[in-house]
């Protein structure tokens, strides 16, 4: 299994999404969809910290050479 492939695909899911969710809130002018900006910088950031706490993100460490 490619865990770059899954991480990237993370990664883009999280900018859209928080994007989204911030367009959402200014057309609607609904102030909790301005929440999107907390996966927005996860996305940017490339840490998750719900990843953190599930432990179900982690990347397999790759073996030294």
């Amino acid at each position: 299994m490619n865990f770059n492939k899954i991480r990237s695909f993370c990664r883009t899911f999280r900018i859209a999404l928080g994007l989204a969710l911030i367009a959402t809130g200014f057309i609607t002018g609904i102030y909790w969809f301005y929440l999107g900006v907390l996966p927005l910088v996860a996305g940017i950031a490339n840490f998750c910290p719900l990843c953190i706490i599930s432990k179900k993100c982690d990347l397999p460490k790759s073996e030294s050479k």
